[in-house]
């Protein structure tokens, strides 16, 4: 839902109803967004004028974490940025550290071969 409405800048309720039909039958989820910090009002609706909405700081800086990772930037290995480098994580933070040290690696790679 926050990649569809990353292409409006600001967005109502129809709006986001609109998107929301070509998803999975959801009632809750534009209460939910809100309620998470992902949607914020941008105008509070007054006397016939509806609410406007836009997609919060911390949704746009996850999209553009994901954008910049389908781009083929590296994911970042540092405990301080990315949890799963912390010494006390699951098997499984385990399992996807290594395989982010090796997406890096080829990254790497790559960059170094295109120069």
């Amino acid at each position: 839902m926050l990649l569809f409405l990353n292409s409006e800048k600001y967005f109502d309720k129809d709006k986001f109803s609109g998107f929301n039909q070509l998803l999975g039958w959801n009632r809750n989820r534009f209460e939910k967004l809100r309620k998470e910090g992902w949607i914020e009002v941008f105008r509070k609706g007054h006397r016939g004028r509806k609410s406007v909405y836009c997609l919060s700081y911390k949704t746009k800086r996850v999209l553009k974490s994901i954008y910049n990772k389908l781009e083929g930037q590296e994911i970042p290995t540092s405990p301080s940025t990315n949890p799963m480098f912390l010494k006390s994580v699951s098997y499984n933070d385990k399992v996807y550290r290594n395989m982010i040290i090796e997406m890096n690696e080829f990254i790497k790679q790559q960059r170094h071969h295109s120069e």
